[in-house]
């Protein structure tokens, strides 16, 4: 009989550091487990070139007015939907800016749809769905990197001429599928063998992470190292505003608490307005002419 792909793939190979895992105690699994995943950034590390490929990609796409979606099953369809729902607090997206598909639909993120995986002809609808169009960006996210839904999904993409994305943790040549670009990794076999929600989902989310924080940065979503496009949804987040505007424009509390108020809790506007001495219309004037970006609108260095 001829062997599946699967039989192949890195992610569905044994570990020998892990043969005995039944016989370990309780602070053996741990420290296996916490040595096998010290080997993660490294893997990640070793795909820096890609992933900083994809990020300008991405960037591009969104100054054209493109969107990122992902799309992925199991757990990697749920760290893209991670990744998308956390982009409008910390960066002001619009919900629709990075979207996120996953297989079995808003369901699976919380229970397993048996099967939903397989059914690659679910992926083009649910885009279609969405709208997704040739701007757009398609992150496929496929640990093993054989999942149909995502392969159909990407295949749906190529057929618009849209920009894509290929995200695992399977690096083997004959069974990557066509991107722009694309980002394998070797985490090595998992402790508890194809449970891919260990090594291969912590590099997952590492590569999120970069990828999204990245291109948030180039866009001008942040000054110095100070996330100055955050929605002040919470307490939490409208306390880091106010601590944000007292750093850069020295300003006491009530004072911050006036400017942002001021400023309809539009950090960047309440900014310019306490540096620049400017109305909250001339301030919103002033970002659109540079684009967003608090720097150009400033014209001068992180404070």
């Amino acid at each position: 009989m001829q062997a599946h792909p699967l039989d192949r793939s890195l992610t569905e190979q044994r570990n020998p550091a892990s043969e005995r895992l039944d016989e370990m105690s309780a602070i053996e699994i741990v420290d296996l487990m916490n040595g096998q995943d010290a080997l993660v950034p490294a893997a990640v590390h070793g795909a820096r070139g890609a992933i900083a490929a994809a990020v300008e990609l991405v960037v591009a796409a969104f100054r054209a007015g493109g969107r990122l979606f992902y799309i992925g099953a199991g757990t990697s369809g749920r760290l893209g939907t991670l990744d998308a729902a956390e982009c409008p607090p910390t960066f002001g997206t619009a919900p629709e800016q990075v979207q996120a598909v996953i297989a079995g639909g808003r369901e699976a993120l919380v229970r397993a749809i048996e099967g939903a995986e397989d059914r690659a002809e679910d992926a083009s609808a649910a885009l279609r769905e969405r709208g997704f169009g040739p701007s757009d960006v398609l992150a496929g996210i496929a640990a093993c990197g054989l999942t149909p839904f995502v392969r159909g999904g990407l295949d749906f993409a190529r057929s618009l001429a849209a920009r894509t994305l290929f995200i695992t943790c399977n690096p083997q040549p004959d069974d990557l599928p066509q991107a722009d670009v694309v980002i394998a990794m070797d985490v090595g076999p998992e402790v508890l063998t194809g449970s891919t929600r260990l090594k291969a989902g912590t590099a997952t989310k590492l590569v999120l992470n970069t990828l999204t924080t990245a291109a948030m940065v180039r866009l001008g979503k942040c000054y110095g190292n100070l996330m100055v496009d955050l929605r002040a949804t919470n307490n939490k987040l409208r306390i880091r505003s106010l601590r944000i505007l007292r750093q850069l424009c020295g300003l006491d509390e009530a004072e911050a608490a006036r400017y942002l108020a001021d400023a309809g809790g539009e950090l960047k506007a309440a900014i310019l307005m306490a540096r620049r001495g400017l109305s909250r219309e001339a301030a919103k004037a002033l970002l659109e002419l540079h684009d967003g970006v608090l720097r150009r609108a400033l014209g001068g260095h992180a404070g």
